[in-house]
This record gives C-alpha cells, sequence and structure tokens, in this order.
C-alpha cells in the first residue's frame, strides 16, 4: 500500500480534476471484463484437444502436451505480469495490455477455423497414415496464438481482484472493510458463474455449431471484456507504482550472498537494520545465514538508503516465511497434476452415452461442469453449515486443521483417480465385446453419468485443499505478503501442469514399440488409460507420505502458537489476580 500522505494528495487531486475516482460505479465495469475474460478464455481449453486431434492430426500424447503447456505458461505469466503492475506500468495499464493480448491470441485462433491453408487438410482420423501432420508455419500461427492468450492471462488475472480493491480502499472510507468483503464476494461468485458458462454454453455451441462460431463468439466476448473496461477510464482511481514484494526478496537474497563472507554478530544487542514501523525488531535463529542481510556495518561507503546493500529485518523475515512453506506447498502439486488431467475425460466422454433423456445430451467437455458446481456447493456448506455445527457442539468457535484439510484433499483426489482407472477399465471391455477396438469414435453402451463421481470427488479434492492452502500461506505469512498466497497456489498449478506433460511424454515413451499401442494411444481403445491412471495413484500415495513428513517437519502454525501463547497469558494474568 501507499503512504497515507500520498494516497489523499492523489485523492485532492482527483477532486480538483472535477471527476471523482473510483468508488462503487467502477465495480461493473471491472467485474464485467474478468467474467466475460474467463467466458472466453475457459470456453476455448476444455474443447481444444478435439481440436488439435481431428483439425491438426495431432496424436493425443501430442495434443495433450500441447494443451498442458499452454495451461502451464498462463499459470506462470501471472506472476510476470503481477511483477510488471506493481513495479513498472501499474494495474490499469497491464490489465488492458493483457486484454489485448487475449483478444489477439482469439482472433490468431479464430482466424485457424476460417482460412483452410492455416491447418492440415481433412482426413480420416481412424486411418492416421492417411493425415498430414501440420507443417512449420501452421504450427507457428496456432502456437502463436496460445502464447498470446497466455500473456494475456498473465495481465489479467493477477491484477483484475487488487484494481478493483483500489477503487472501494479509500482510508477516507469508514465503510471500507464491508465494501470490500462484499466485493470479494462477487467477484469469486462472478468468476465462479463464468466458468460455469463458459463450460456449458460456449462448449455448447462449439459441438452444435461448429469451430468457427464456437470460436468466434470468445473474440467477441473478449473485445467487449476490453472495451468495456477501457471505456471507465476516467473514472478509475490509479495508484502510484511502487517496490514490490518479489524485488524485496530478490534483494535479501542479493546481500546475503554478498555478505556470505560476514560473520554473525554473537551478541544478543547486536544492531540490525530496520525501519520505524518494522514489526520485528531482531531476526530470528532460522535459516540464520539470511540474517547477514541485515547487520549494521560501519564500513566505509555504506549507503543505508540503497535497498540493494542492507536490507531490513522485516525484509529478511518475510523471505524466510517464504522458504519455510516450500516444502509443504510442494506437496500439493501432485494434486494440480492430478486435476490438469482435462483431456482424457473430454475423449472418454464423446465414446459414452450421455444423453439424460431421448432428445437432451450432456457435451462431452461439460463433465467439468459437476466438479465447478462441488466447489461451490462444499464452500457454502462449509462456511453456513460445517463450521456453525461444530460450533454448537463445541459451545466455542470451531475450525477444521488447515493441515488437516489440505491432507483431505490429497486423499480424496487418490481416490477419484483410481475410480477413473476403473470406469475406463470397464468401458475399454465393453468397447471391445461391441466390435469398436479399431473405431475410437464408436459409443459404447455404457452410461456417461458414470464419470460423475469422480468429477465430484475431484471438486472436493479442490475445495478442501486449494481453499486449505490459501488460507495456510495467508496465516503464515506476514501482512506485507497475503498477496502471495493465491499467486503460490496458481504457481504450483503451473508446475502441476509442466509435470504432467512431462509424465505424460515418459509413459508413452515407455510404453510403446514393439508392435505395442502406448498407453496413452490416439485410440483410447487400444491404450491403457486405466493403468495410466492407476500409475498416477501410485504417484499420489508416495506424495501423501511425501506431504505427512513436510507437515510433521513444519511444525505448529504461527496463528497456533499466537493463540496459545494469548491463552496462557490469560490464564495467568487470572491466576494472579486470584492471588490478589
Amino acid at each position: 500500500m501507499e503512504d497515507p500522505s500520498t494516497e489523499k494528495g492523489e485523492m485532492k487531486q482527483a477532486n480538483s480534476s472535477g471527476i471523482r475516482k473510483g468508488g462503487l460505479r467502477t465495480m461493473p465495469f471491472i467485474l464485467a471484463n474478468e467474467s466475460f475474460e474467463k467466458v472466453a478464455s475457459f470456453g476455448l481449453s476444455p474443447n481444444m484437444i478435439k481440436y488439435l486431434m481431428v483439425d491438426y492430426h495431432m496424436s493425443y500424447a501430442r495434443g495433450t502436451n500441447v494443451v498442458l503447456n499452454w495451461t502451464a505458461a498462463t499459470n506462470f505469466l501471472p506472476f510476470f505480469g503481477a511483477f510488471l503492475s506493481d513495479s513498472y506500468i501499474g494495474r490499469f495499464l497491464t490489465i488492458f495490455l493483457g486484454s489485448i493480448f487475449s483478444l489477439m491470441g482469439m482472433i490468431l485462433l479464430w482466424l485457424t477455423t476460417m482460412f483452410p491453408n492455416t491447418k492440415p487438410p481433412p482426413c480420416d482420423i481412424r486411418l492416421p497414415h492417411s493425415c498430414k501432420s501440420p507443417t512449420f508455419s501452421q504450427n507457428t500461427l496456432l502456437f502463436w496464438a496460445f502464447a498470446f492468450m497466455s500473456i494475456g492471462a498473465g495481465g489479467v488475472r493477477p491484477c483484475s481482484l487488487a484494481f478493483g480493491a483500489d477503487q472501494i480502499d479509500s482510508k477516507d472510507n469508514a465503510k471500507r472493510g464491508r465494501l470490500l468483503e462484499s466485493f470479494f464476494g462477487w467477484f469469486y461468485a462472478t468468476s465462479i458463474m463464468a466458468v460455469m458458462i463458459a463450460l456449458t454454453g460456449i462448449v455448447y455451441i462449439q459441438e452444435h455449431y461448429g469451430w468457427r462460431v464456437g470460436f468466434g463468439v470468445p473474440v467477441i466476448l473478449m473485445f467487449f471484456s476490453t472495451f468495456i473496461f477501457v471505456v471507465a477510464y476516467p473514472l478509475y482511481y490509479n495508484m502510484k507504482v511502487e517496490k514490490s514484494l518479489f524485488t524485496s526478496l530478490c534483494q535479501v537474497i542479493s546481500v546475503a550472498w554478498k555478505n556470505r563472507k560476514l560473520e554473525l554478530p554473537k551478541s544478543v544487542d547486536a544492531l540490525w537494520y530496520n525501519k520505524n514501523d518494522a514489526n520485528v525488531t531482531k531476526p530470528t535463529d532460522k535459516l540464520r545465514f539470511l540474517n547477514k542481510a541485515c547487520i549494521l556495518s560501519k564500513s566505509e561507503g555504506m549507503t543505508i538508503e540503497d535497498p540493494w546493500t542492507i536490507c531490513t529485518v522485516d525484509q529478511v523475515e518475510e523471505l524466510k516465511a517464504l522458504v519455510k512453506v516450500i516444502p509443504l506447498w510442494s506437496s500439493c502439486i501432485m494434486l494440480s497434476v492430478l486435476m490438469s488431467q482435462i483431456t482424457f475425460p473430454v475423449v472418454q466422454a464423446s465414446t459414452m452415452d450421455r444423453h439424460i433423456t431421448s432428445t437432451l445430451e450432456i457435451p462431452a467437455a461439460s463433465f467439468g461442469f459437476f466438479t465447478i458446481v462441488t466447489i461451490l456447493v462444499w464452500v457454502v456448506l462449509y462456511d453456513r453449515a460445517i463450521i456453525p455445527l461444530l460450533s454448537k457442539i463445541q459451545g466455542k468457535p470451531a475450525h477444521i486443521n488447515v493441515k488437516l484439510r489440505i491432507g483431505a484433499g490429497l486423499v480424496i483426489s487418490i481416490i477419484a483417480t483410481v475410480i477413473v482407472g476403473l470406469v475406463e477399465h470397464i468401458r475399454r471391455n465393453k468397447a471391445i465385446e461391441e466390435g469398436f477396438l479399431n473405431n475410437p469414435q464408436g459409443v459404447v453402451k455404457m452410461s456417461a453419468m458414470w464419470l460423475i463421481p469422480h468429477h465430484v470427488l475431484y471438486g472436493l479434492a479442490d475445495g478442501l485443499n486449494i481453499i486449505g492452502q490459501i488460507e495456510f500461506y495467508y496465516h503464515e505469512f506476514p501482512k506485507s505478503m497475503t498477496s502471495i498466497a493465491s499467486a503460490l497456489y496458481m504457481l504450483g498449478s503451473g508446475f502441476g501442469h509442466l509435470f504432467a506433460s512431462i509424465i505424460l511424454s515418459i509413459v508413452d515413451g515407455l510404453t510403446k514399440g514393439d508392435g505395442k499401442e502406448s498407453w496413452v494411444a490416439t485410440n483410447i481403445n487400444k491404450g491403457h488409460y486405466d493403468k495410466y491412471y492407476w500409475l498416477l495413484g501410485i504417484m499420489s500415495c508416495i506424495n501423501i507420505l511425501y506431504f505427512v513428513i513436510c507437515s510433521r517437519a513444519y511444525g505448529p502454525r504461527a496463528d497456533k502458537m499466537v493463540v496459545e501463547a494469548d491463552h496462557k497469558t490469560s490464564d495467568s494474568s487470572d491466576e494472579r489476580g486470584s492471588r490478589n
């Protein structure tokens, strides 16, 4: 946050210009930008594997790797977008440029459906040898479309929530707390609704009206997203750019390395560099080598004003807090590997009976809707039913341990993965019995409703683990680092998609050859996706052991230790009072 005097000065300047900046009237424009962007981008990913396999003649493994790498880049780039926003160009310009890049990427992708020369000629995918591979220029156009959309997401997604909060987070506003709470609620509600619309409406259009219309609608939505956001520019309150936390952490590493030959002071009363409003006046003993970054030295030429020469104790402790959670954070990446398996369920569902009634059929790419709904239902139940019930039973405010929720999410994800393998094992046997061994597009006499249980379980695992992660980081980090909480989850998701791509490539390479079909063959009836998912389940079981080790090594949470300390203090106070 900015210095209060600077903020008030900007408010006065805004008032003197005759236009009142910020406020609730800017919310519809910001929420519309975020919602349209999510509908457009999330509406493209579910069916992308079918587009790559059918129109670009990619194998399942190749197409899935393309989707996974695209998604990984989309999750990594928000870190760079946040750094660019906080350190250089501000949030408005970052969101605007991100929207432009997303629009350009969607236009390029839409053009691949409009001009036949942008992709290989049509062929019968049941005869792979008759299909031509895309040329270098065709692949280049496709990959640039993905790159632009990832860059765009890197600009929009890390800044929208913070930019909206800037509009109502005025220190002069007595209702700022309630307004922020309301805004956060509306922001997440519209985000979930946008994803639901993407997984149903956009997917339905692609299934029934083809790729030209199905990819054209997101272009129109992204155009409206950009236009609506920009048209309200005179109303926005733009905070000045200030030093980012990422830069601060880099400074600690740099200074600690420069001072690596210095000896740490042995005296308890050693001089450490602090600012007047410091939260901590001396560093902790954990990761002591980082303490060298905040040692006060009387060396000539020392300039306290230069943050690349000496850091504050607060800066050092912020980096320590981040380093401390890394092992526990890494144990949750495996869940992201499981959640990234979004391509096979689409191919699998397309070979099963998806009819609810004789006329109503669920699109193959819309089964992810059940995952999103489960997350929403869990959040509501946990907040409005489970916690109040536990509190009533215990007669005091209750809380389910965060690390327990994170671990429960990992366990449930294993159960879901095993179920996927079992359902696929049954589906594959039925396909072979019904004569579809060489016809991967044949629809077996098996209801696709068998796919709902594992989607529900994945949603529950996601709700337990991801929300638990963010809450855990929020409590463990200093207030200056709360923005890192959601960023760490996105980074973990990026690594999860990247590792999923590597695992898929390794499995594909090791299981094919000598006349054998790969476990992840393009023809899913000849492949063994059941064994692939069981392999992921085994890896997840090993990961559970790693999580338990990391959880125990971490020790009690910071907020738990504070609560216990408060209880001890109050107990001792009561005891002294009774003695008196």
